[in-house]
């Protein structure tokens, strides 16, 4: 008999990890412990089984015990719970949840693959059987049930992150109206303001009550209904309510068996996965990871990551020395009509670092189609990324119909691989109308990054134009101009702009003074580059583009 390998949890992390090891060993006694009914399921596909998109629930069961008894000789403890760690022993205490009875299992190898749960915090009235938290089957099967039983006509959801956008969309498609509160002034955290603000625009147009920047005070139960308590004094009534506030890892045993946690009670392991404890090692939510780009430690709960490092560990378990490198945090979402996909640093998070480290760095955001605008159901695509004088890139974010996550992953692999802005010029990817241009999204994002770094372009960013434009001693100072054609401006214009279409602007560039802030625009920013290049070789010294053209400016001011 080979090792004996103790895996404490059963999904993405666990399960992985214990199917790859007998992959690897063949002789291995390996014991997965689980204290839910069910093992790795597909959490990421919950909503949409609530939203009915996914119609079997056996589809979201990818391993069951006995089919992983089965296939990989692993011996698959469900509802047995661990619930102590004792290092000095090499030993671990469990408690079978159907009979109640306690037993011990020594180990040579300890893995824990514990995840994380939902964090449900002391409001007065939260502990209700009408609000909900969605994380494991259960959790999936309760909420299912309680729509249909109790024909729920309006629903909240607490937090605006992934599932909550998720949960959001999939209760509105069964016919539910929803109210989202979200404490930040936005949503998805990833996202900077004004790329999230497509996102608010589009949940407004698809008859989402949203609200931004209001906590929950308290949840008050009157005769089956919740009245939702906001600390602006604001009342919310609902049927049931889904909590989506975050995560905590699950690092309880951890703690008591004296292995190291970080700030955020996150285990710490090193490169190689270890733990501080010899021979226990730990994957997945429960960890914290070293940022990719920041080589911070910080926690990143994904499942992508969780499945690579299950791996990664499998391999070392059997010998290796192979390293985990960090985790960039690449991810999308659908929300409603729109897909929203971030990977790296964001805004908010450079402007931190800046004061803390004097980071410098510029951003670009462009408005590309899906595919050749010729081609039908080309769509917009909104693209925004963060990079530095030498072409390093921070992060991206991306917003649009189609088409997104090909891009986002494109961008991801680059990153991954050290590339620049000038990396991202030079790829050379698949193109035929229906599917993209021959200068793809990604290859304009370094174009424009790199005229930006030449100083070819200098941008104006909706908030900074509006700043301008509002300040009665700085508004002499610009010239907003209209570069689009007549038939353009009838349909919308910059309150104050002059109007030169792109085509008259060599003839016409003596109506323009010289000495003034000139802010050229048109619909996506194509042809005020073109418009600010020909002022700049005329003499015009301060031109600043608008950045995404007045397709971006108007979502921007979605709620006029």
């Amino acid at each position: 008999m080979g090792k004996k390998t103790l895996i404490i949890g059963g999904i993405a992390g666990g399960a992985t990890t214990a199917a790859r090891l007998r992959r690897r060993d063949e002789s291995m006694e390996i014991i997965m412990f689980e204290r839910g009914d069910y093992i790795s399921y597909a959490n990421c596909g919950l909503p949409y089984y609530i939203g009915n998109v996914i119609k079997s629930r056996d589809a979201l069961l990818l391993q069951t015990p006995q089919a992983m008894k089965n296939k990989f000789n692993v011996d698959v403890r469900v509802a047995n719970e661990v619930t102590k760690i004792l290092p000095n022993e090499k030993k671990i205490r469990i408690k079978n949840l159907n009979s109640g009875e306690t037993y011990e299992e020594t180990y040579d190898q300890l893995v824990i693959a514990t995840g994380s749960s939902p964090i449900k915090p002391p409001i007065p009235g939260i502990q209700a059987d009408n609000i909900f938290t969605l994380w494991t089957v259960p959790d999936t099967d309760k909420i299912k049930s309680y729509i249909q039983e109790k024909q729920v006509k309006r629903a909240a959801v607490i937090g605006g992150g992934f599932i909550g956008l998720e949960m959001a969309e999939n209760l509105h498609e069964t016919g539910v109206q929803v109210s989202l509160i979200e404490m930040q002034d936005q949503v998805m955290a990833p996202m900077d303001k004004e790329m999230a603000n497509l996102l608010h625009e589009n949940m407004l147009k698809n008859q989402v009550d949203l609200i931004l920047g209001d906590g929950v005070k308290e949840f008050h139960h009157e005769n089956g209904m919740i009245k939702i308590e906001l600390s602006s004094g604001k009342m919310v009534e609902a049927d049931m309510v889904v909590l989506s506030i975050g995560v905590r890892p699950n690092s309880e045993l951890a703690a008591e068996a004296g292995i190291q946690l970080n700030q955020r009670r996150g285990i710490e392991v090193n490169e190689y996965l270890q733990t501080s404890v010899k021979d226990i090692y730990a994957v997945g939510d429960v960890i914290g990871v070293e940022h990719y780009v920041t080589k911070e430690k910080t926690m990143i709960p994904l499942a992508g990551p969780a499945n690579k490092q299950a791996r990664i560990l499998a391999d070392n378990l059997c010998g290796d020395q192979k390293k985990y490198d960090g985790t960039l945090g690449t991810a999308v979402a659908k929300v409603f009509d729109l897909h929203a996909a971030s990977v790296g640093l964001n805004e908010k998070q450079l402007k931190a670092m800046g004061k803390r480290k004097g980071i410098d760095y510029h951003t670009v955001l462009i408005n590309q189609k899906s595919h050749t605008g010729y081609y039908p159901g080309a769509m917009p695509l909104t693209l925004k990324m963060l990079f530095d004088q030498e072409g390093k890139i921070f992060g991206g974010q991306m917003i649009g119909k189609n088409g997104v996550d090909k891009r986002m992953d494109t961008l991801a692999t680059v990153m991954r691989l050290n590339g620049t802005i000038y990396d991202l010029e030079d790829l050379e990817l698949a193109y035929a109308p229906p599917f993209s241009s021959a200068k793809d999204p990604v290859n304009m994002l370094g174009f424009v990054a790199e005229n930006v770094l030449r100083g070819m372009a200098h941008f104006i960013e909706w908030d900074e134009l509006d700043e301008l434009l509002n300040d009665e001693s700085k508004k002499e100072d610009v010239v907003v101009l209209d570069v689009t054609e007549d038939w353009e401006r009838e349909a919308y214009f910059i309150p104050g702009s002059y109007h030169i279409p792109l085509g008259q602007l060599r003839k016409r560039m003596g109506e323009l003074d010289p000495n003034k802030l000139i802010v050229p625009y048109c619909a996506i920013g194509v042809r005020s580059y073109n418009a600010a290049r020909m002022l700049q070789q005329n003499g015009f010294g301060r031109i600043a583009i608008l950045s995404g053209g007045t397709t971006f400016y108007k979502s921007m001011h979605y709620e006029q």
